[in-house]
């Protein structure tokens, strides 16, 4: 699997340390507000797996975690191909309560927006959003997300639970795919 990376973008440690700033900010955003209700954590699976598994470690709050399925990277499709939210399971009413939204990426905006768009139907007292990864391009960056790991370029990466065709989310680390991978395989949309 290592030799079809063509380089890391991000290393598990550089990755360990902003996860755990972004953990102090969230808690640091919510202090007085939580307390007594929690938090509900709604990741967008299933690559927000890893991401998730590690923030919430780094966040000391009372919470709860609701599941939201959405699929816009079918097979081996390198650009969104629009998002289709497959399943929301929420835990009871979300009337009052503070949500924070997570994933793994954010390019189209689509995903976010829907979920948020849906969420906020149901009266919270706040939603947020935190992603791992953003890319540089107007679409995301004009998404509102509270919390971003980190800002990249415009480039098809894999690893810590991102994923292609369903393989690589077990690398440690963030990397960009061999260009020559993704043409191997007939069905590709490029962008």
């Amino acid at each position: 699997m290592r030799q079809d990376i063509e380089r890391i973008l991000i290393d598990r440690k550089t990755i360990s340390d902003r996860i755990a700033e972004l953990g102090r900010s969230i808690v640091e955003d919510l202090r007085g507000q939580v307390e007594e209700d929690g938090l509900i954590l709604v990741p967008i699976m299933t690559g927000s797996i890893t991401f998730v598994a590690d923030l919430m470690r780094e966040l000391p709050l009372r919470m709860r975690i609701g599941l939201v399925t959405a699929s816009s990277y079918p097979g081996t499709a390198t650009t969104s191909q629009g998002v289709s939210l497959e399943g929301l399971q929420l835990p009871g009413s979300l009337e009052g309560r503070h949500i924070l939204i997570l994933d793994d990426i954010l390019d189209s905006g689509r995903t976010i927006r829907s979920v948020r768009a849906e969420i906020a139907s149901r009266s919270p007292s706040s939603v947020r959003s935190c992603v791992l990864l953003r890319k540089r391009i107007p679409s995301a960056m004009e998404t509102p997300c509270e919390y971003v790991g980190f800002d990249i370029e415009n480039e098809f990466v894999v690893g810590y639970g991102l994923d292609y065709d369903d393989y690589y989310r077990n690398l440690p680390d963030i990397g960009v795919l061999r260009e020559e991978i993704i043409q191997a395989n007939p069905g590709t949309a490029k962008s």
